[in-house]
């Protein structure tokens, strides 16, 4: 090999490095998990795209929906400005085969959902940084708004004034079930939006509802299951908990029905270097005490953002993504 060879190579490791720090992660919350051919026609159209890679899948039937955690670098311009990632095509073909499979008039689930694309976040993940994220977010949010003419609003990072998710979820009727008492099912909200979108129509498609896109610092999500099918004393745990009902700062809550003869308080941590898991599964059991009824150990939902990079990492290298 000659010194030219050598240095070439040398060149490409060293780009190849940077690629691989300037990282950025997207959760795509889709609503479905009991459709598996829905499922496989969605999966393949990310692994047509050998530059992101799914680190990891999360499938809950109760609830009837599916989180995938994707991971890809941010390219650059000269001047340091993102110009380019691999997600923003990889999301977008799967948002597509999702409209395609999936009708939200005929979805019913356990989980709150406004939209067969429901929720799309990213996070920056090794060196990128959070204006990456929400560069991202909003350029996605662009494409499917106009795209499959879907409501889209942004939160977080992503949101001209930063405005949080939980707020425009509220004003838009997110929390509220319409079956049974505690089901979400169909779309039954009005077809024109009271709260204009940041980006598409402000009519809203039945079969498509509507979709949230951001971009924020990493958020833990951790679910702690109660032996009791009462929903209604799962909700007050949950709001007893969370930093809304004078609870933990930074956790948010829901209580939900989890199958035949569990209910479950499915956390967000905003800040889990903070307020992590072990406080929010001992407040949950406190409470739950107080009730007369037994908890399990929660569990997360997804790795930590290091086994995310180690994961994203191992599988890039080995030519299996």
């Amino acid at each position: 090999m000659d010194s030219n060879t050598a240095c070439n190579d040398k060149d490409k490791d060293k780009k190849k490095t940077v690629q691989h720090s300037m990282l950025l992660c997207c959760k795509l919350y889709i609503s479905e998990s009991r459709n598996k051919e829905a499922l496989d026609l969605i999966e393949r159209a990310v692994k047509r795209d050998p530059e992101t890679v799914i680190v990891n899948k999360f499938e809950d039937r109760e609830y009837n929906r599916v989180r995938y955690t994707l991971v890809s670098y941010v390219a650059h311009d000269s001047i340091g400005c993102p110009i380019y990632s691999p997600l923003h095509q990889s999301v977008m073909a799967m948002a597509e085969a999702a409209y395609e499979a999936i009708n939200l008039e005929l979805h019913s689930g356990a989980h709150p959902r406004l939209g067969v694309v429901d929720d799309i976040v990213f996070h920056p993940l090794g060196r990128a940084s959070l204006d990456e994220a929400a560069w991202l977010a909003k350029a996605v949010a662009a494409d499917i708004g106009n795209r499959f003419q879907v409501p889209v609003y942004l939160y977080g990072a992503a949101h001209p004034t930063g405005k949080a998710l939980d707020i425009i979820r509220r004003e838009l009727g997110y929390y509220r079930p319409n079956f049974m008492g505690n089901q979400w099912a169909g779309w039954t909200q009005p077809e024109i939006l009271p709260e204009g979108p940041n980006e598409g129509p402000n009519t809203v498609t039945r079969a498509r509802g509507i979709a949230m896109i951001g971009a924020r610092s990493w958020v833990a999500t951790y679910n702690v299951p109660i032996l009791s099918t009462d929903v209604s004393i799962a909700r007050r745990i949950a709001l007893m908990v969370s930093a809304r009902g004078g609870g933990l700062p930074t956790v948010q809550t829901l209580g939900l029905v989890h199958g035949e003869d569990t209910t479950e308080i499915a956390c967000m941590l905003l800040e889990p270097n903070q307020i992590g898991a072990d406080r929010v599964q001992n407040h949950v059991q406190m409470l739950a005490e107080q009730e007369g009824l037994d908890v399990e150990k929660g569990y997360f939902t997804d790795f930590s953002p290091e086994m995310i990079v180690e994961r994203y990492m191992k599988l890039i290298s080995s030519g299996s993504a």
